[in-house]
């Protein structure tokens, strides 16, 4: 694929206030998150690990029985098959999650989105 511009990718609302971008390579997937305040991703798993970094804003994350309150910078490591969700606090929070292997689901969605 290359070079990736965000904005010429297919924006994709799985859940009501975020939004996500999902280039992806062969074996491995990025997913720009944005998340308006207060929104949340639900409690949820899949089979993929997925690692991120906080971009902007405040996220409360929970992974498995955890919870922490991140700021812009922290990253996160979540085993494939863990439990997980997500707040965005105090304002929108934008994040770069990344995911191995590739999430089969958002790049349907990104397809039927065309």
């Amino acid at each position: 694929m290359g070079f990736v511009d965000l904005e010429k990718q297919r924006a994709l609302t799985p859940v009501p206030g975020v939004t996500m971008r999902t280039p992806q390579g062969e074996k491995m997937m990025l997913s720009w998150v944005e998340i308006e305040e207060g929104c949340e991703v639900p409690l949820h798993s899949h089979p993929h690990e997925q690692a991120g970094i906080l971009v902007s804003g405040r996220m409360l994350l929970q992974i498995g029985n955890e919870e922490r309150e991140l700021q812009a910078g922290d990253m996160y490591i979540i085993p494939g098959g863990t439990e997980h969700r997500a707040v965005a606090l105090g304002g929108p929070i934008r994040a770069m999650d990344v995911f191995c292997p590739v999430r089969e689901d958002y790049a349907e969605m990104t397809r039927a989105a065309k």
